[in-house]
């Protein structure tokens, strides 16, 4: 056999074997789009964002020295040997059909070695945290990115997923909010308009292959996708549109409560007791905020974060509390069910979250297990058959409420085979907005 034969039917081998591998993967993770999920329940208090910012949105710029930090606990007296990898999603969060080695630099398999147990707590746990970029891997190429964290004993077996992005900061963005002109109900909604600037001489078919996304206060359950531009002249492209698809409902600024200490009452907290095992914490009836009129309270837009008052590692030494919740209404709402919503279920709709009618009491309820710290929530209605909960029934809408706003570019050229995150603006509903 030729020498050049015998290379070409290597080459087809191994061509065979990475198209296998890719199959494989997708066989595993099956088409379903990745979501922030735990899939263990003992899993708790996952949080992902920026190192040394525990309030930031988990963007990364590409090939800069900024880092994102996982935080997880994993209630029990044992601890158990967590690994993660990265998955590379198109923007519809679907497993993007490109190899690891294509957007990885360094193992894609590696253990979580940072853990400890939690100390002086009447509920025990095991506290993991993992930063990234690191020394074993890296990222090289934009776009959404899961980091999927899995036992060590079963690799099969998915503990976690947490989504976030890595962005090229390859275009400007210049990011106006308003209050819509053009649509009914505007005194309670707001219009995101903003133009995307030095796009490039190369690019392909705007039109075609520009995606924009807008995130309200980071979520991704009502965010408004696959944006086309309005118009594209002088390198710019122009999302100023006349119709719904760019406007979001106000929502109200968000509720909160303070559980940094267990010894002394804060606002909002009606009684703090002790019943073995361990604390409850029982916050005020909840009003009605749907017909009242606007009061603007600074917030944190749905976020949290963990602190406690009396200890020194956040980390380990705050504890786990039942927080009860109560929202009075003369009737059970029809067509769909309410939830406590916000960061601290990661702006998910599911039972640990869920609020029962009681109508003995002529109340709704709910009970969470939460790590200690301070806390916004709302109260969303997620109606039968859909996805997204708003905020209407029992909080109000206004177009004055403050609200982050995140605008995200995709590009997929036609000769690559995935979708890069050129660019990303974050902007304010109050504040100015930054480019």
């Amino acid at each position: 056999m030729k020498p050049y034969y015998k290379e070409l039917l290597i080459l087809i081998f191994i061509v065979l074997i990475n198209i296998l591998s890719v199959a494989k993967q997708n066989v595993s993770y099956g088409q379903a789009a990745f979501d922030n999920i735990s899939y263990d329940e003992r899993i708790k208090t996952v949080q992902l964002y920026r190192e040394e910012w525990n309030l930031s949105y988990p963007i990364l710029r590409l090939n800069s020295q900024e880092k994102l930090v996982l935080h997880f606990d994993l209630m029990g007296d044992h601890s158990e040997n967590y690994y993660y990898t990265f998955i590379h999603c198109d923007k519809d969060w679907k497993k993007s059909n490109i190899y690891e080695r294509d957007y990885l630099n360094g193992d894609p398999n590696n253990p979580i070695e940072d853990y400890k147990p939690s100390f002086n707590t009447t509920t025990g746990y095991y506290h993991y945290k993992v930063s990234f970029p690191n020394d074993r891997v890296s990222i090289t190429r934009s776009g959404n990115y899961v980091i999927r964290v899995y036992n060590a004993d079963n690799p099969d077996q998915t503990v976690l997923t947490r989504r976030f992005m890595v962005t090229e900061d390859g275009v400007r963005i210049s990011i106006t909010t308003r209050r819509p002109m053009m649509t009914d109900n505007n005194n309670s909604r707001q219009q995101v308009d903003f133009i995307v600037n030095q796009i490039g001489k190369n690019i392909i078919d705007p039109y075609r292959n520009f995606y924009a996304f807008i995130l309200q206060n980071g979520r991704w359950d009502n965010a408004k996708k696959n944006l086309k531009p309005e118009f594209y002249s002088n390198n710019e492209l122009k999302y100023n549109s006349l119709s719904d698809k760019n406007i979001f409902t106000g929502g109200n600024e968000f509720r909160y409560f303070d559980i940094k200490s267990l010894r002394y009452q804060t606002e909002y907290v009606r009684s703090i007791d002790f019943a073995s095992p361990g604390f409850n914490v029982f916050l005020f009836p909840s009003e009605n905020r749907e017909f009242k009129p606007y009061f603007y309270n600074p917030d944190f837009n749905g976020k949290y974060y963990i602190a406690i008052q009396e200890g020194r590692d956040f980390d380990t030494d705050a504890d786990y509390v039942n927080v009860y919740f109560t929202l009075p209404s003369k009737q059970r709402i029809s067509g769909g069910n309410l939830y406590v919503s916000g960061a601290l279920n990661n702006w998910n709709y599911n039972p640990n979250n869920l609020m029962t009618y009681n109508p003995q009491s002529g109340q709704y309820e709910c009970t969470m297990l939460l790590k200690q710290g301070y806390y916004n929530y709302e109260y969303a209605f997620l109606k039968d058959g859909t996805t997204d909960g708003s905020p209407t029934v029992f909080e109000g809408n206004h177009y004055e409420t403050e609200n982050d706003y995140i605008v995200l570019i995709y590009y997929r050229n036609p000769q690559e085979r995935y979708d890069r995150l050129i660019g990303m603006g974050l902007a304010n509903s109050v504040n100015k907005p930054s480019n």
